[in-house]
């Protein structure tokens, strides 16, 4: 076999110690997507099946740009409760980066003029609306519904899934730890005008 010289391979561009470069190496990056998990609960779930219009133990993506609402119309909501105590559009969420930081959030508006909605300990009434916190319960007439952000680099898609609970999900809260200041940050509503 013919062996070409060493200066021949650097006068084509190439190096006879540097190999080919593999598909791993020349693959894009991959972003992590940010995510927000929801256990629900519901007293009388079992017969009323109030959840049975949403798929559970799945991943589903959405755009970041999307108002994601839940409640009782099927052709409006992402997410629907087959209740007729829970209003045509319950709630709704957004993903957004707020102003300064490199991490995205999920705001939550409550849609409903009937219901009032607590976030943790945060009455929300009608177009009043709060940044969740990473993990927190939301609640509203009988349901509960346990939130878990994991955050992520992509900037196009986020995730939701869903779980459901057999028990109450009060005591399944942790609550926040004191920081050592002895201040704790307090999260208010703020009033949102209903065409935002």
């Amino acid at each position: 076999m013919l062996q070409l010289p060493s200066y021949f391979f650097f006068l084509l561009g190439f190096s006879e110690l540097q190999p080919m470069a593999t598909a791993f190496e020349t693959a894009d990056t991959e972003e992590t997507i940010t995510s927000l998990n929801l256990t629900v609960y519901h007293p009388e779930q079992d017969k009323k099946q109030v959840f049975r219009a949403i798929k559970f133990c799945q991943r589903q993506q959405l755009t970041v740009d999307e108002f994601v609402k839940f409640g009782r119309n099927r052709d409006i909501c992402h997410f629907q409760f087959v209740d007729t105590q829970v209003s045509r559009i319950q709630f709704a969420l957004q993903l957004f980066r707020p102003f300064g930081s490199s991490e995205f959030a999920f705001e939550i508006k409550n849609l409903s003029k009937r219901v009032k909605l607590t976030v943790d300990d945060v009455e929300l009434a009608y177009l009043n609306k709060i940044i969740l916190p990473q993990r927190c319960l939301v609640c509203f007439g009988n349901y509960q519904l346990l939130m878990h952000k994991q955050d992520g680099q992509s900037e196009n898609f986020f995730e939701t899934s869903f779980d459901m609970s057999k028990t109450s999900l009060r005591q399944k809260v942790v609550t926040l730890p004191i920081p050592e200041s002895g201040v704790v940050k307090n999260e208010f509503p703020v009033e949102a005008d209903e065409d935002e």
